[in-house]
Order: structure tokens, then sequence, then C-alpha cells
């Protein structure tokens, strides 16, 4: 997930670059009064979404395949930490003492 995320940064810082001498060299427009900066990131981020969705698509795979299985990993503790808990508790009720409350 950090080497995905670390290349769409640099997509992002690319996309900045070129945006900023393209605006200062007069290819695109300047924004109305202070809001130049502001403009050059906003082209910045509507030029490096798509080609960080058309570039990254291998790396994004990767990354929510790793993601699911943690999700799944932790779904399987969880269910193993409930199996527990209730296996405690009939032991508890079996053995005639009071069950913790749940």
């Amino acid at each position: 997930m950090l080497r995905y995320t670390l290349m769409r940064l640099g997509i992002f810082a690319g996309c900045l670059v070129v945006v900023w001498g393209a605006v200062y060299s007069g290819i695109f427009p300047r924004g109305f009064g202070n809001s130049n900066g502001l403009w050059v990131l906003l082209l910045a981020m509507v030029l490096s979404a798509p080609i960080s969705w058309v570039v990254l698509r291998k790396e994004r795979d990767r990354a929510s395949v790793r993601i699911v299985g943690k999700v799944d990993r932790m779904k399987a503790n969880l269910e193993a930490n409930r199996s527990q808990e209730d296996e405690a508790v009939d032991a508890a009720r079996a053995q005639g003492g009071a069950a913790a409350p749940r």
C-alpha cells in the first residue's frame, strides 16, 4: 500500500511541476488574483487522477488483494475469539457456575 501511495504522490508531483511550468510560461491561463497557487494545485490534481488510474492499475490491484487478505484474516480472528468466548461461557454453565455477563 505504501508503494502505491508513493507512486501516486510521484505522479502528482510530476503533474504539479508540469502544470506550474505551463502556467508560468503562459500555456495554461493564470488564476484570478492571488489564487494562482490554488489553480496550479487543482489542475495538477485533475491531471494526475486519470493518469494514476491508468498507469497504476496493476499496483492498485496488488494493493487491494493485500487489503482483502488482511480483512479476511481479521474476520477469522474475530470469529475465533467469539468461538473461544462462547466455549468458555458454555463450560462455565456446564460446571454450574454463573456465566459471565454478555
